[in-house]
């Protein structure tokens, strides 16, 4: 890895590539800034490094074809490179991908395969496939030169943005968080950079916490990081030119998804997100300091952005869901609604059962979906409740209220 194999990569990719901004987000924190590249082509970082690799092969290489794995962006940056090039290739993904990014790589032309259900399981029948067939694997991170043209981002974030503090990149196998903190390290060794994983997918934290290359088993809504371990070359430069890992669950990256997108009108697949999660959920020390979050990539299936609304929506307490357990007499419900009026929430559904065998006798139970302003505004609705004579209690993570009237 050197620093002049990634300005090449710059180089190469110039004409290629769209140049993504930096935008302002003081909306979300201070001081913070929002790489996006989310506005790229093929929706995603991952033609940076795809499109230089394809372009480093050798003219017997190209007509033997390329085979790569990928949860999704990798496969779209190598489909497109093939498609600009006029090279066969094969892309092996998860039959767990969502469908958007399976649909996307189609449409440019490529054989896609669909095996397993995780990255790992699509890695190891792409290898297989190779030895099979004699063409060319291109590393989805644990390369060299595709890591030169992930890397062109941080030229791109020291150029905009000289007296940047901090840099936050999200890791899966590691090869964006490598060649991007290598080529800043290289120009300005005194700016933090920082990798961002997925609590359950924490496989590079690990890794350099037992300083060996070691397996975690992934379950995160973030699949384009959700890689079980990191690859040889990606540990090795990470461990070197990274400042620390940290860790975001799920909850986290949906509210930021959803603050992205309202605040920004950016929009943010999950491990694209996990980034400026860091920033916005106090991971990482940025007050006062000039940090850039990469959004790395925004190829989110719109039925998945659905409900993922909804979970920010709920992390953010602007949606609130309490059950009411009620003595079964004529006005109590009208009691509930009128409380939640007073209190500014609107309601969104309202379920009543006095018929099931859950339900005892002389009594019913309410649900009711309702729309809130924020955590405080939730708060004091929750104290308004016990105000009007209703006992509120707090059961894995559901509020339910109880009318004391017998």
């Amino acid at each position: 890895m050197k620093l002049e194999m990634i300005q090449e990569a710059k180089a190469v990719l110039k004409p290629i590539l769209n140049s993504t901004p930096l935008i302002d987000a003081v909306t979300l924190h201070d001081k913070l800034w929002i790489k996006a590249e989310n506005l790229q082509k093929t929706g995603a970082f991952k033609l940076r490094g795809a499109y230089f690799k394809l372009s480093k092969l050798t003219p017997e290489e190209k007509l033997s074809g390329v085979v790569a794995a990928s949860a999704g962006n990798h496969a779209q940056g190598v489909a497109y490179a093939c498609k600009d090039m006029g090279i066969k290739g094969t892309i092996v993904m998860p039959a767990t991908a969502p469908l958007s990014k399976i649909e996307a790589t189609r449409s440019y032309g490529v054989n896609v395969e669909l095996v397993g259900d995780t990255f790992n399981d699509a890695y190891e029948y792409a290898k297989e496939l190779v030895a099979k067939t004699g063409s060319v694997f291109i590393e989805p991170f644990d390369d060299e030169i595709v890591m030169a043209g992930q890397g062109t981002i941080g030229l791109e974030i020291i150029e905009k943005m000289p007296d940047v503090e901090v840099v936050l990149i999200p890791i899966g196998g590691g090869g964006l968080a490598a060649g991007i903190a290598y080529a800043i390290k290289s120009l300005k060794p005194s700016c933090k950079v920082y990798g961002v994983q997925a609590k359950h997918a924490p496989s590079m934290k690990v890794s350099i916490e037992e300083k060996k290359i070691t397996e975690c088993e992934v379950n995160t809504m973030a699949d384009g990081i959700a890689v079980k371990k990191p690859g040889v070359k990606t540990y090795d430069i990470c461990k070197e030119y990274l400042d620390g890992v940290v860790l975001v669950n799920d909850k986290e990256i949906s509210a930021t998804i959803l603050m992205l997108l309202e605040k920004l009108k950016l929009v943010a697949e999950g491990a694209g997100a996990t980034a400026a999660a860091a920033a916005l959920f106090n991971k990482v020390d940025i007050e006062g300091k000039k940090t850039v979050a990469l959004l790395s990539g925004g190829n989110i299936d719109v039925n998945y952005l659905a409900q993922i609304i909804d979970l920010g929506l709920i992390k953010t307490g602007r949606r609130c869901t309490i059950s009411f357990r009620l003595t079964d007499k004529p006005g109590n419900l009208k009691r509930v609604i009128d409380t939640l009026s007073e209190s500014g929430a609107n309601i969104i559904t309202v379920e009543h059962d006095r018929l099931s065998n859950e339900v005892l006798k002389h009594r019913c139970s309410v649900t009711i979906v309702m729309e809130t302003l924020n955590q405080a505004h939730k708060e004091s609705l929750v104290q308004k409740l016990i105000a009007d004579g209703y006992e509120v209690e707090v059961r894995k993570g559901e509020l339910i209220a109880t009318d004391l009237d017998e």
